[in-house]
């Protein structure tokens, strides 16, 4: 995924399903100057990492 699109995702209305190497995660922010992003695992919110925005996928 590409940091412009996790900033829409971050921004938009509705749920959108976002996966991390199969586990589905929330993105918490976005650092667009890095093209980081942080997300939080959907069932453990303390397991939170900065990743690359290239290592998420958007689920379809």
């Amino acid at each position: 995924m590409n940091v412009h699109r996790a900033q829409e995702i971050l921004a938009a209305d509705e749920k959108i399903e976002v996966s991390l190497n199969g586990l589905s995660v929330w993105i918490d922010s976005v650092d667009a100057a890095k093209s980081m992003v942080k997300v939080h695992v959907e069932e453990n919110p303390s397991d939170a990492r900065i990743v690359p925005a290239q290592e998420l996928e958007e689920v379809h």
